[in-house]
């Protein structure tokens, strides 16, 4: 399906789900799963360029996944950490802003010090920008920023839903337009609960390393045919 010419969503929020899920139907390790998954994400953040999306936001690591196998987490940090070494000429090239939101601090040094440099080169990018949320939690996000507000000086007399978007950890981007999430999953998992207050919701059956790009632009026709109300 073609989307020329339609309304193309600003802001796209992912779900990338169904890696380990993929790795297993194949008879592979979860970890090639993982491999695999972020190979994939690449493809998804090219077909965006070029549709004309301004952000998009990924669920990379929520804050519940630290339960995970240790041998998971620690390969999945070392991921992240690999993606944005690697990536970082082509993220230049392209004119990518990345942004990692989430509680940093309980991020590994080595990665800590890579998304520091990372988020430096790349802030004057314009072109696209990328959210990636590593140990990110949506109830976090809305604690953290009634936190911040309350600690405030002086102190902050009254509390507005303005003055919450300004201290989350999106605040000065516009709110998702549109949550894509794969792996036959349906539901947000704690992920951008204020932002998604109005977002379009489309769920896709398919695991995410079987995603294509015409997938994506099977949710972008969808979108651009959906009338967004706001509550009126």
């Amino acid at each position: 399906m073609s989307t020329m010419n339609k309304n193309i969503p600003q802001h796209i929020v992912l779900f990338p789900d169904g890696n380990r899920r993929w790795a297993k139907k194949q008879g592979l390790p979860t970890l090639k799963g993982h491999l695999e998954g972020h190979q994939n994400f690449k493809k998804f953040i090219n077909h965006c360029l070029k549709k004309g999306v301004k952000v998009v936001t990924v669920f990379g690591f929520s804050s519940e996944n630290w339960g995970r196998p240790k041998k998971e987490v620690n390969y999945l940090m070392k991921l992240f950490e690999k993606y944005l070494i690697n990536d970082l000429k082509d993220f230049q090239k392209v004119g990518i802003k990345v942004k990692i939101i989430g509680q940093k601090e309980r991020l590994p040094k080595s990665l800590q010090k890579v998304i520091e440099k990372v988020e430096a080169l790349t802030e004057n990018n314009k072109k696209l920008i990328l959210n990636l949320a590593v140990s990110y939690g949506g109830r976090w996000d809305i604690l953290q920023a009634v936190e911040k507000i309350r600690k405030h000086n002086p102190p902050v007399k009254k509390i507005t839903e303005e003055l919450i978007e300004e201290y989350l950890s999106t605040a000065g981007l516009p709110e998702p337009d549109l949550i894509i999430r794969a792996g036959g999953e349906k539901r947000l998992s704690n992920f951008l609960l204020w932002q998604a207050a109005y977002a379009e919701l489309y769920f896709s059956d398919k695991l995410w390393p079987d995603f294509t790009e015409k997938d994506l632009d099977e949710a972008l026709a969808e979108y651009s045919l959906r009338q967004r109300r706001f509550g009126h």
